[in-house]
């Protein structure tokens, strides 16, 4: 089946640079008209020109999204640019990272304004839009591993992409019945962001320096491009994922996934009901028995090969 999304009119946040600007193309170039947001003007514009000469059609929207007012902006400059709107991508996004104790009210407050609130303003008022169209619609938002496991200094990041996959479940069952899909996305790419990790940084260079990510990376960690995400975007954004929603989808470099919901992994059960003192005893034999991990697994990298060894080429 080709991906054809011609005719089909989509808003992307965050689409000057990285994720969103991949996404964004990626939808162009199956045939979207798209919507570019972003806070920096010349990033945007570069964006549309990026799009424009492959043939593709592109407007900017420059503005800061979390605010009903921004949200709605998106929505009419899509509609003025084109005609309609089918998909939007809550891409936008910024980091505070602090531990816990030094974490300000303004480092949180920015954060969740950003994700959390810019996405609920955002897909708010696309949802209003495709109701009334009433043809559906697509909402892919945008998550993190940090959000399905947590992850350390980032106490505000991870709790809006947690609750926006929430969101995502939440609004498939809301706008189930008038057609409009809605699915988070998690994506693992090498980025701005991602340059920071010392574990990723060499190999983040390296690619800089056009050097392919390694095979095992790729593959085992699912860690590449942002293109490499990019295919998602327009697959859930087509006819041939109609019937997909409710669902956080990982991408990054070879690998996709699909990440399971929260849901009770053991149980037990007491006659009459529990006390402090019951619990504690069956606590060690029962529930407690396997507790779930927490965090992004550090990635594994391979053992380099000893001179010694007779399949180290030269050897």
């Amino acid at each position: 089946m080709s991906i054809d999304l011609t005719g089909k009119v989509a808003v992307v946040t965050g689409a000057g640079q990285g994720l969103g600007l991949a996404y964004a193309i990626a939808l162009a170039r199956s045939g979207a008209a798209v919507v570019v947001n972003d806070v920096d003007e010349i990033a945007a514009k570069r964006a549309v020109h990026t799009i424009t000469e492959e043939g593709g059609s592109a407007v900017a929207e420059v503005a800061a999204v979390g605010s009903a007012e921004t949200a709605e902006r998106l929505v009419a400059r899509a509609v003025e640019s084109f005609g309609r709107l089918d998909v939007l991508v809550t891409n936008a996004g910024i980091l505070r990272d602090r531990v816990l104790w030094k974490m300000t009210d303004e480092d949180f407050d920015a954060v969740i304004g950003v994700h959390l609130r810019g996405t609920f303003t955002c897909a708010r008022a696309a949802a209003a839009h495709m109701r009334e169209q009433g043809e559906g619609g697509t909402l892919i938002l945008v998550g993190s591993p940090a959000g399905q496991r947590g992850n350390f200094g980032q106490t505000n990041y991870a709790a809006a992409k947690a609750g926006i996959a929430a969101m995502a479940r939440t609004w498939s069952m809301e706008l189930a019945r008038a057609g409009i899909t809605v699915n988070a996305i998690v994506p693992v790419a090498a980025t701005a962001m991602t340059e920071t990790i010392p574990a990723f940084a060499p190999y983040v260079q390296a690619q800089q320096r056009g050097e392919p990510f390694p095979d095992f990376l790729r593959k085992r960690e699912g860690f590449g491009t942002a293109d490499d995400c990019a295919a998602l975007v327009p697959f859930l954004a087509s006819d041939a994922a109609r019937e997909i929603t409710g669902q956080c989808v990982g991408i990054g470099g070879d690998k996709l996934t699909l990440w399971s919901h929260p849901q009770e992994v053991s149980v037990a059960y007491a006659d009459g009901g529990w006390t402090p003192d019951t619990i504690a005893a069956a606590w060690p034999t029962s529930v407690g028995r396997e507790p779930q991990t927490v965090g992004i697994p550090a990635p594994v990298f391979p053992e380099p090969a000893s001179p010694a060894d007779p399949t180290t080429p030269g050897a």
